[in-house]
């Protein structure tokens, strides 16, 4: 399983057309949305073959140089993984490490929480997880 770009061992993986990715994806829309930019699905949609197993830190990084060519920049961002395994504490370090060049922030500046949904529905059952994203956009300084 991968998510903020970090390998996680795990018996089970996410199922998606890209890497799947969740945190990054989550991430990748909450900065999008946040510039009033299309989301990650009109972007790189399932319907074209070249998304397939595509590297969600690839497509984090060109929604990145989209906020750029638009006047933005990434600020913070704030995560929260709804999942009963795996926990995401033991790996929150290196997502943030990961997450943070392709970002073009500071470590410091990147929130990643785990909850567990308490064994309740289907992210209960272990049946897939959920991740929110919020981010902070800025405009880009004219240096």
């Amino acid at each position: 399983m991968r998510l903020g770009g970090v390998r996680i061992p795990h018996d089970r993986a996410l199922a998606g057309h890209s890497d799947g990715d969740a945190v990054a994806h989550a991430i990748t829309d909450a900065l999008l949305g946040a510039a009033g930019a299309d989301d990650i699905g009109t972007l790189f949609p399932d319907s074209d073959p070249a998304n397939r197993g595509r590297d969600s830190l690839e497509m984090l990084r060109h929604a990145v140089a989209l906020l750029h060519s638009m006047g933005w920049t990434a600020r913070n961002v704030d995560v929260v993984v709804v999942a009963e395994q795996p926990r995401i504490g033991p790996y929150r370090t290196a997502m943030r490490a990961a997450l943070a060049p392709v970002l073009g922030i500071e470590a410091a500046d990147i929130g990643i929480k785990g909850k567990s949904n308490e064994g309740m529905g289907w992210i209960g059952r272990a049946e897939g997880i959920a991740c929110i994203a919020i981010a902070t956009i800025a405009r880009a300084s004219a240096d």
